[in-house]
């Protein structure tokens, strides 16, 4: 059955199309050079109307596109417009039960999924998606058409809701279901840490994504997620204790999570270890090999010792380095050096075998060769790096060399062959579970060994729990990034926040988390506390009065309080403190380095040294080209690592902080704490 144009309706509508065919599933609309097909599955709509003269068929399409008739004898038009419609309706009923049918599997697999009882993660939820989309394109009627027919209404408009506001729906359906986890397994939540945990804490723990960032801050119970988390996974049956991988960054604070989780999950098949034990670990099972760690990794004077004579042997055979030595010391640094054999100086030595040690370490976590490490500087600095690279050549050699003849590794050596190990697929991942602990310390090499085992199973999930806040480790090349920009390192995932300190109270708490946030670069969270301060809980006091702020704690602070006492630098550490166990026997008195408290507490915390200049708080940049090629850029913020240091500093404290400054030369952040409402006092 057809229906054409007029003559003289061809002629004056002059339009590309003047005739159209009925076929067995569709129309066929035709001109003289145009011919276009339109099966019924793409068929929206179909319109009959009149014009002054003769009538025109309009059929609507996907994408707003529309075909158009004209010039045809009206009542010609409405009787093949009947037949047309009768059969793409009857085509269309038909259809609509095969459609009902697909759809309504699909909307009770989107059920089934939803009910399930476990934590739905966001690349499910994509996956879901992917498959709504794919259910679709198999309908034999176009999506737009779908809500027209009763058996299809209902399991298209539950279909689509997911597809529109798949996030949304995962997100109520995941808080749901962590507050009925809650409830189910209050009693876990409460014995499983000495104390209770807080519903951050166990929202934390239940969360299932594959990459979940927690950040913890100071004294919010950061070790006490970790532990639950672990439990959590063997209680859920989710992993067997060998298959969680728990990471600390050093050997001590992995001996106390053991001791944590022996204590508290009462199992011993589940161990915390560091990144080298982790390391060392991949190299044996997937090599055969049992590396033996280098003593210079142990024995600081050694390490020293060696750099240093090879520098000075260095520079006195050859003109040419001692005087790039000069100049890299004396131009770039800003160090005063003796005319003439300037590396015999004693205090020079002394100076500078901390930094050797540094720069080559920095070089040894590269771990490509001299030529690719120059490449990779950034351009501005390239070419003195490449001096001061040649320069180092020979302590590299020197330890290249002491490691051959012990027949040992390096740390860094250790995670660079592990990482080979895992590439070439000699070890396979037996962990569905990586809980990494401090994630705010972790350099570009361990992330790089973290996302190795991931790569080879990409459901592996990540745990990461750290401060952003506390990120003080920069120079031993830590990247902050990694935390601040979590996700797009390691993955689509989620973050969540601790949000409740039990160790300080709120008037520390308001002044550290005032004084951290002015950086923009750190994230922002809320941190309260559980404890009611005053005003004086945190005071800036003149150095020159600490001997009599500790007469005046002796009159009050008991035998089982500690007083912690911190220094910029461990020569800061007063020499006052000779003679504390004599002069007040019953004080519980220790001084530390900010960077050594960091994990530490104390009831009272005395932070010195605020003052300002070259050995002052915060203390000046001294990088020299070797850190700015290889260590991770600072942010664009003054003294941002050291705002950061002030904050581990002040966050030790339970219940009061004294700021102990220079009177005749205060640090900048004197200034700060003062404008913040931090009081003055002239005495303790």
């Amino acid at each position: 059955m057809e229906l054409k144009a007029t003559s003289l309706g061809k002629h004056l509508a002059q339009h590309p199309y003047n005739r159209v065919r009925l076929l067995s599933a569709g129309v066929e609309v035709s001109g003289q050079k145009h011919e276009y097909l339109i099966p019924f599955n793409q068929l929206l709509a179909i319109r009959c109307k009149r014009g002054l003269v003769w009538g025109e068929l309009e059929f609507s399409l996907p994408e707003n596109k529309v075909v158009r008739l004209h010039g045809t004898e009206w009542q010609e038009t409405q009787r093949f417009y009947h037949y047309l419609n009768q059969a793409w309706q009857a085509w269309s009923q038909q259809m609509s039960l095969v459609a009902a049918d697909v759809l309504q599997q699909q909307a009770a697999s989107l059920h089934e999924f939803g009910q399930q009882d476990k934590w739905l993660k966001r690349h499910e939820a994509a996956q879901w998606r992917e498959a709504i989309l794919e259910t679709f394109s198999a309908l034999p009627l176009p999506v737009a058409r779908l809500e027209e027919f009763d058996c299809c209404r209902e399991a298209y408009l539950f279909c689509q809701r997911w597809l529109e506001n798949s996030e949304a729906q995962r997100r109520q359906r995941n808080a749901q279901w962590t507050e009925k986890m809650l409830a189910q397994h209050a009693e876990f939540f409460a014995s499983v840490e000495t104390s209770p945990l807080s519903a951050s804490q166990a929202e934390a723990v239940v969360n299932g994504e594959d990459a979940l960032l927690v950040l913890a801050g100071a004294g919010s119970g950061k070790t006490s997620v970790l532990v639950a988390r672990a439990g959590w996974l063997l209680a859920r049956k989710e992993a067997a204790a060998e298959q969680i991988l728990l990471l600390a960054f050093g050997r001590q604070a992995a001996e106390e999570m053991n001791e944590r989780i022996q204590a508290r999950l009462n199992t011993s098949g589940l161990q915390a270890r560091t990144f080298h034990a982790l390391a060392l670990h991949i190299i044996q099972q997937g090599s055969n090999k049992s590396p033996v760690i280098s003593e210079l990794e142990s024995d600081s004077e050694k390490r020293q010792k060696l750099l240093i004579e090879t520098w000075q042997r260095q520079c006195s055979e050859k003109k040419a380095q001692a005087s790039g030595w000069r100049q890299w010391l004396q131009d770039e640094l800003g160090w005063k050096l003796n005319e003439g054999a300037y590396w015999q100086d004693a205090a020079l030595v002394k100076k500078l075998g901390g930094r050797l040690e540094r720069w080559l370490e920095l070089m040894r976590m590269h771990g490509g060769a001299q030529a690719a490490m120059i490449e990779s500087a950034p351009e501005e600095v390239r070419e003195l790096f490449s001096k001061r690279v040649k320069l180092m050549a020979p302590m590299l050699k020197a330890w290249k060399s002491a490691l051959k003849e012990e027949e040992a590794i390096d740390f860094s050596g250790l995670i660079h062959q592990a990482i080979a190990v895992l590439e070439k697929g000699r070890f396979i991942s037996p962990w569905k579970h990586i809980l990494v602990d401090e994630f705010q310390d972790i350099s570009p090499q361990r992330a790089a060994l973290l996302a190795a085992l991931r790569k080879q199973n990409s459901r592996t999930s990540l745990f990461a729990v750290g401060d952003d806040w506390q990120a003080i480790y920069r120079f031993s090349g830590a990247e902050m990034a990694l935390t601040t920009a979590f996700h797009h390192y390691f993955g689509e995932g989620d973050s969540c926040v601790l949000d409740t300190s039990w160790r300080f109270n709120d008037r520390i708490g308001e002044i550290a988390n005032a004084f951290i946030q002015q950086n923009p670069s750190q994230l922002k969270k809320a941190l309260n506390s559980q404890s009611k301060g005053n005003k004086k809980s945190i005071s800036l006091l003149p150095e020159s009065q600490l001997e009599a702020l500790l007469n005046k704690l002796s009159g009050y602070v008991t035998r089982e309080e500690r007083i912690l006492i911190l220094g910029r630098y461990r020569y800061q550490q007063p020499t006052l403190l000779n003679k504390a166990k004599t002069r007040w026997p019953e004080l519980n008195i220790a001084f530390s380095t900010v960077h050594a408290s960091k994990g530490q507490q104390a009831d009272y915390v005395l932070l010195t040294g605020l003052k300002s200049g070259e050995e002052g708080f915060p203390a000046p940049a001294r990088e020299s080209v070797i850190e700015q090629a290889l260590l991770p850029p600072p942010e664009d913020f003054p003294d941002a690592e050291e705002r950061r240091l002030a904050y581990v500093a002040i966050t030790r404290a339970k219940k009061q902080v004294w700021l102990l400054f220079d009177s005749d030369n205060p640090s900048s952040f004197v200034t700060e704490f003062k404008r913040m409402g931090v009081p003055l006092l002239r005495k303790p």
